[in-house]
Parts: structure tokens; sequence; C-alpha cells
């Protein structure tokens, strides 16, 4: 049997299997420690720099998309509330259908590194240059995972060091996560670090508190593949040590797995509690092929410039190469000693799971419960095989029978090159470099295996050099991700603010299609973002804004204006539900949504009017502005509506609430109690968890028809003080198990160190033989 020193990556042979009952393994000078930790600071510093070269071609690479729409300008006001004492921030009213911050989940407001990072993106004057920051930060964080990950399997450090540099740059993480979808990076980054600390302490190498920190941090990021990696890691840790036989490493694992599901309620029972006003109360399994990667697709994984031909946004056909995982995988395969596996699969037997389960995910149904688009799947699935083959690699190449391994070689280098022909002719010239060049790559480093097999690092240092080689040829052909929208806002924050927050005062409702302004203006500053913002732009500019973006989506509110996940109108009867007389004394939805200011797209309304007690601020061929004339009532509250025969003294919401849940107390007293019901309608969506007390007696809390809270008031209460409370569905439970969680956490950290504990050096020892 072939092994490995996994300091040096040198084999040798013994005639025994590992774990082997009887059979003592050789003794191994302990590492070098500052040799493990330079090496793992060298990882950090080539992702750190790597992670530059998108933004040659395309400045905006990482703040694009929902990067752009969606996630940095909320982060933005996220850091200026919590700088501001809220902690947690639960509910933003000014964000209105996008403010219901625990039911969006992936905001991860529990998370100490979010929240670390929210304070930074708000201190910071440009959301791009933050964007890079935030964005290598995970990049380089899961790099360094994953090293730490290889190294616990008994991967050499050259070994581990290459893989670690090359998947924080395959094709989905790149394209998608990185550059867009930031939730899924964050989420991702953390589960190798779940991974290596669960492992350490199931063997005895580590105390169990970290992994409990780790999988916490997975957990509270609030993306739900985070969650589901965590499950599947620590699930296939527990079948390692199962069939190993290892009892305390089995205990230790479900402990951790246990302590850290009692974290899930809190950040996602908001979620599944809100959902039957929203978007998402759906639950049926579809699958209509929308990002669903197919076995072809898995085929053609090191080949740099190969389409996925599958749905997307759009259309049929990615214009990124999203299945890329690294270049040099499927080329190596036959000249890697594939023996390894045979001999250590008990060890080896969780990243195998690992990479079984999620390559079967990958290739699932377009829509699962909480899980959309099986492609997300992808980089759990490339994880776990990066930890496999920096095993396998370890070994160094096999140069026997070179010209069969060749041929193999240059098969597999040809096929992937046909595929991605196949998938997009057009592109051939792209195609035919990619193949080139992954050719001479591979051709290289099976000529430096063969002339210097004295230096087991040549070969690793050839891969990571030609992992920079071939991300800079994937830029070059991919600059930024075509599937997604283009969006080029405004970054400047100072720029944002001049341009809107004193020209849009108040509450704003903006009645404008994105689709339409792309169209006749052009989505760039000097087009329509000179007079618009959609998403959650507004909130970086200073504006309260009725429209923003969300994943929830709440469905009376958004109904009765037509309004689509970014904010974005997408008929003009919009404008006329804003006037249209409501069953509250005939109050306009305007009044009870206690809007301020109202911009108009005139290709959309063109012949917007104001009404009484309204004016017109500003017109030209794009844009109407309507601004209220006279101040509205109760200016200290969200109160928009009361009975006739209510009269409000007072109306006040504590907005330096600690928890950012915004209660707020009316005082009020009703002419005659003997009249029919009177109500009070307040300029907030009645997300569930709602709860209202008058004189500390519970009243009912009711949506109006576009979904505002509205409470009837007790019959036979003259003289009443109102209190409107809102807290996440669930919270309590969330809470309570949180508690719990960390209890048992607690309880694990210390119990653990006691059962069986033994040197802590053999067992590395029999880890690595």
């Amino acid at each position: 049997m072939t092994t490995t020193d996994p300091g040096t990556g040198t084999g040798t042979t013994t005639g025994t299997a590992p774990d082997a009952p009887g059979v003592s393994p050789p003794r191994t000078p302990p590492p070098r420690r500052s040799r493990g930790f330079a090496t793992a600071a060298g990882v950090c510093v080539v992702v750190a720099l790597l992670a530059q070269l998108p933004l040659i071609r395309n400045r905006v690479f990482y703040f694009w998309d929902d990067s752009a729409a969606q996630f940095l300008p909320m982060w933005h006001r996220l850091g200026e509330r919590i700088a501001a004492g809220h902690w947690p921030p639960l509910l933003d009213l000014d964000s209105w259908m996008g403010g219901n911050l625990a039911g969006e989940a992936l905001f991860g407001v529990y998370n100490p590194v979010n929240v670390a990072n929210y304070l930074l993106v708000a201190a910071l004057p440009d959301l791009g240059v933050a964007s890079v920051l935030v964005k290598t930060e995970f990049l380089v964080l899961l790099a360094l995972g994953l090293y730490l990950v290889c190294r616990e399997y008994g991967a050499a450090r050259p070994s581990a060091a290459c893989l670690a540099v090359a998947l924080p740059f395959s094709g989905y993480l790149l394209y998608f996560d990185a550059s867009t979808w930031a939730a899924g990076l964050i989420a991702f980054a953390f589960v190798p670090h779940v991974w290596w600390t669960a492992r350490r302490a199931a063997r005895g190498g580590l105390n169990p508190l970290w992994a409990f920190v780790a999988a916490g941090l997975a957990v509270t990021a609030g993306n739900p593949y985070g969650v589901l990696g965590v499950a599947v890691v620590l699930a296939a840790l527990l079948v390692e040590f199962a069939v190993r036989r290892r009892a305390r490493g089995t205990a230790v694992v479900l402990g951790v797995g246990v302590c850290a599901a009692l974290l899930v309620p809190l950040v996602f029972l908001p979620l599944l509690g809100s959902a039957e006003v929203t978007w998402r109360s759906d639950t049926d399994v579809v699958n209509d092929g929308f990002l669903v990667p197919g076995l072809t697709d898995l085929l053609a994984a090191s080949t740099p410039t190969h389409l996925p031909h599958i749905g997307v946004f759009g259309g049929t056909g990615l214009a990124v190469p999203a299945a890329f995982f690294v270049w040099f995988a499927l080329p190596l395969v036959p000249w890697l000693d594939w023996r390894v596996v045979r001999q250590r699969w008990r060890l080896l037997l969780a990243p195998l799971v690992v990479t079984a389960v999620f390559a079967v995910a990958a290739l699932g149904p377009s829509k699962l419960w909480l899980f959309r688009w099986p492609i997300r799947h992808l980089e759990y699935c490339f994880l776990g095989a990066a930890v496999v083959l920096a095993v396998v690699l370890s070994s160094g190449l096999r140069t026997d029978r070179r010209r069969a391994r060749g041929a193999v070689t240059a098969g597999l280098v040809a096929l992937g090159g046909y595929l991605a022909w196949a998938a997009t002719p057009e592109s051939w010239p792209w195609h035919l470099g990619g193949v080139l060049l992954v050719g001479l790559l591979a051709a290289l480093v099976v000529a430096v295996a063969r002339r210097r097999p004295r230096r087991p690092g040549a070969v690793p240092a050839l891969l990571g050099a030609g992992t920079a080689a071939v991300l800079g040829y994937q830029l070059a052909a991919f600059p930024a991700n075509t599937d997604v929208s283009q969006l080029n806002y405004p970054h400047s924050v100072s720029e944002l603010r001049t341009t809107f927050a004193d020209r849009y005062p108040g509450e704003v409702m903006q009645v404008a299609d994105m689709a339409t302004a792309e169209r006749t203006l052009g989505l760039h500053p000097d087009g329509a973002w000179r007079y618009f913002l959609f998403g959650n732009v507004y909130a970086a500019a200073g504006v309260e804004s009725l429209v923003s973006y969300t994943g929830l989506g709440f469905r009376d509110f958004v109904d009765t204006f037509c309004l689509t996940n970014s904010g974005s109108t997408s008929c003009p009867e919009a404008w006329d539900a804003l006037w249209r007389p409501t069953g509250y004394g005939g109050a306009p939805l305007a009044d009870l949504l206690r809007v301020e200011t109202v911009v108009v797209q005139n290709a959309l309304v063109p012949d917007a009017t104001a009404g009484p007690g309204w004016r017109i601020t500003e017109r030209d061929d794009v844009v109407t502005v309507l601004r209220r004339e006279a101040p509205l009532p109760w200016p200290e509250g969200t109160l928009s509506w009361a009975s006739p025969g209510v009269t409000v003294s007072g109306a006040i919401v504590a907005g330096d609430a600690a928890d950012g849940t915004n209660p707020e107390w009316v005082r009020y007293t009703v002419a005659d109690s003997g009249a029919g019901p009177q109500r009070l309608v307040f300029a907030r969506l009645a997300w569930p968890g709602y709860h209202a007390t008058v004189n500390g007696t519970e009243v009912p809390v009711e949506a109006s028809p576009a979904g505002l809270v509205t409470v009837t008031l007790p019959p036979g209460v003259r003289d009443g003080e109102l209190e409107l409370r809102w807290s996440p569905p669930g919270q309590a439970l969330g809470v309570a198990s949180a508690g719990l969680g960390v209890l048992g956490a607690l309880v694990l950290a210390v119990l653990a160190p006691r059962w069986g504990q033994t040197s802590r050096r053999s067992e590395a020892q029999r880890e690595s033989s």
C-alpha cells in the first residue's frame, strides 16, 4: 500500500491497510506548525490576490445583480441601525415589503461575522469597494477552511493548498455566489470550517465547542443551503465514525449536530411562520429544468468554456461556465493513484458521502420546498470531491504506462471540448483555446512529475499556476454573468444621497417599471438612475421607500400595486390603486400608507395629475414627482387612520427599541362607546407576529385589503392606550431552542475531553497512515 507523509507528500510502501487491528502505525516526527501556518497564510494571500482578477475587465464584478440591488444597500442600512444600537434588527418599517428581516432569514442578523461586515459596509463611502472587501473575505475564509479539511484527511500541504486555491474560483461559486447571490457564498464559506472542527473534535484534537461555533456561524448565516451543507457534512462524519467503530467520535459529532440543529428554529421559524401571506406559501415539488445541470455538464467540469445548456433566466443556455470545477480534475484522472481511495476508504467515507449526496441533489427537481435551482448544490459536491482529490494527489502522479494514460487524458480533454462546442458552437474559437490551454497545462504537469519526482511540491505549484491561467482565460471570455440583471447602479453612497435624499422626502411611493426604464433610458447612472431606483438601493440613498427588494413578497401589498420582487411596478393600474377610495372613511391608500412623495414614470403613467392636497414639484419627459401639501397627522407614529368617533391624543413609535421591532403606543378616546366598531389603521404591513393590547387586554390584529395592520378597538372603552408590538413568528420557541443548544454545547465541551481520551499525537498519526 502507498501512504503519504502529510507534511511532504512523499510516498512509502506498507503491506497493511489503515485501521487494521493489532497493527501499530510507524512513528513519524510531528509536523512543523510554523510551516503549516505559513502555507495556510500563503493560501489566503493567493486567493485574496486572485479574487481581484475579475475587476480588471469588470470593476463592478462583485457589485452585480442581487448584490447591487439587494445585499449591499441593505447591509449598509443594517450597519447604520446596528451602529445606532438596534440589534438584532428584525423589522425595518421603512423597507416595507422587504422589511421583514427576520422572515427574509438570508441577511443573517444573528450572525456576528455578518454584523461586523454590516458595520464595515456602513462605514465605507462606496458600496462597490465594500462588495470587493466582503466577497474577498469570504472567498479567503472558504479557501482556508478547505485547506484545513484537506489536511485533516492527511493531504500533503502542497496538494491541500492547490485545491484550496482552486475551489473558490469554480464556475458557479465565482459567477453566481460571489458575484451576485452573496448569501450563498457566506453560508458556504463556513461549511468547511464546520467539517474540520467537527472531525478534529471527534478524534480528540479540538474541543467540540469550536465545532459548535463554526456550525452556529453556518446556520445563522440564514441560507438554507448552508444548513443543508452542515447537516450532510455531519451526517457523513457519523457514517465515517460509525463504520470505523469510533464510539467517541460518533458521540461528539452527534452532540455537535444536535446542538447546531437547535439553532435552526431561531433563524428559520420566522420564514416559515410568515409564508402564509407571501409568495413562499407554495410548497409543491416542481421540475421544469430551470438551473438543473445534467450528467454531461459534470463530464465537462474541467473545461473552462463549457456553458451548460439548461434553463436559465430569459431562456435556455447559461452564459458563464457554472458547472466548472477545477481545470486539472478530469485531465489528471488517469495519472492519479486511485488505490489510495481503495486502501483508505474508511477514512475517506465522509468526503465520498458528501460528494455523492450533493451530486444526486444537483440532478434533482428544480424546486423542493425551500430549495430551488439544484445547480446550487454543485459547490457542495465539489467541496467533497476536492478533499478526495487532494488526498489522492498527495501520493503523487503515476508515470508508468505513459502512452495509455496520455491517450485517456487527451480523450477527456477532447470530450470536454466537444461538449463545450456542442452547447455553444458559435463560440468555437474560445472552446479551442480552452482545450489547448488545459491540454498544455496537463502535459506540463505530467512532464514535471516525471522529471522531478523528488520535488513533490512542484506539481501542486504548477497546478496552482494553472488555476490562475485558466481563471484569467475564463474572465477574458466571460467578464460578467449576463444570465442575471446588469443593473449598473451608482455605488457611491454620497452620490446616491445627493441625488435622491432631499429630492424625494418622506415616505415615497414609486410607480415605475424597470423594464420600461431599461428600454427607454438604459440602466446606468446617466440613464434611469437619475430618476428611479429599485430594490434596496433607496435604503442606501437615505430615502424611505415603499418599494424594495424582497425574497418573500407580501401578497396583498404586491398584488395591489403589481410589484415584482425588485419593487418594479408591472402595470399602470398601480397609479389608480394609490388614489382609489377605501372602506376606511373613503381615505385613499396614499393616505393609509402615509405617502408624502409619489414618483411616477411618465412612460408608464403618461397623464399623472395632482389631486386635492398634492402638488407637482418636478415634471419632465421622464418623471413626474408629486408631494403632499399638508403635513400628516401623528408624525411620530405609523398610525394613518382612525374611525371618525375616535380622537387620538398621541401616537409614537419607539424607534430606539434595542430589538429593532419598532413597538408603537397610541392614546385615544372614543366619543360614543356605543357606536359601531371603531378601528385604527397603521402604515405597516400585517406580517404574522403582530399583537395589540388596549389597557393591557389583547385585541385582534387584522389586515386591510392592501395588507396594512388594522386594529378593532374593544367596545365599552372610552379612554384607552393601545400598545402594538411585533415579534417574529416562533421567536420564543427559537430563543429557547437556541439557548438549549448553547447550553448543550457547553456541557459537551466539558464532558467530551473526558470520554476515553487517547494521545492526540498517536491518533493523528493513525489518521495519516
